[in-house]
C-alpha cells in the first residue's frame, strides 16, 4: 500500500531529526523512492538493524543496498558493494574498508540516483 503525499507530509512534520526531514523531502519528489519514504516516515521502531552477514547473503558484487536503519558489524562482508543507510557502526565501517566497499548516506544516494536504478532495499 502506498501512502498519499498528504500523509507523508503530515509524517514529516512530526520528525525532529533534520537529516531525516531532508531525506524525506528529497525522496518524496521521486516515485521510485516511495517504498523507502513510507518506511522512514513511519515510527523509528520500524527502522531496521542489519548485520553485514545478512547483506552478504542477499547481495551480489557491485549491488547498491539501502538499509532504512543501522548497519551492524556482525559477520563478514566478502564482496564489494555500495551500502547506503541512516547510520553505521564504527566496526562495520572498518570491515567495509577491508573489502573496499563504499558507504554513503541515503540522502546522498537519493540525490545522485533519483530513479533508484539498481537499488535493493534490505530490512
Amino acid at each position: 500500500m502506498e501512502l498519499s503525499q498528504t500523509r507523508i507530509k503530515e509524517r514529516i512534520q512530526r520528525k525532529t531529526n533534520p537529516e531525516i526531514i531532508e531525506l524525506l523531502r528529497l525522496a518524496r519528489k521521486h516515485k521510485a523512492w516511495a517504498s523507502l519514504t513510507k518506511i522512514i516516515s513511519g515510527s523509528t521502531r520500524r527502522y531496521s538493524s542489519v548485520n553485514l552477514d545478512q547483506i552478504d547473503k542477499e547481495t551480489k558484487a557491485g549491488d547498491t543496498v539501502v538499509i532504512p536503519g543501522k548497519v551492524l558489524s556482525s559477520g563478514k562482508l566478502t564482496k564489494k558493494v555500495k551500502i547506503c543507510s541512516l547510520s553505521i557502526s564504527e566496526t562495520a565501517m572498518s570491515k567495509l574498508k577491508e573489502t573496499k566497499s563504499e558507504y554513503s548516506s541515503i540522502t546522498e544516494e537519493v540525490k545522485s540516483n533519483s530513479k533508484a536504478t539498481g537499488v535493493k532495499i534490505i530490512r
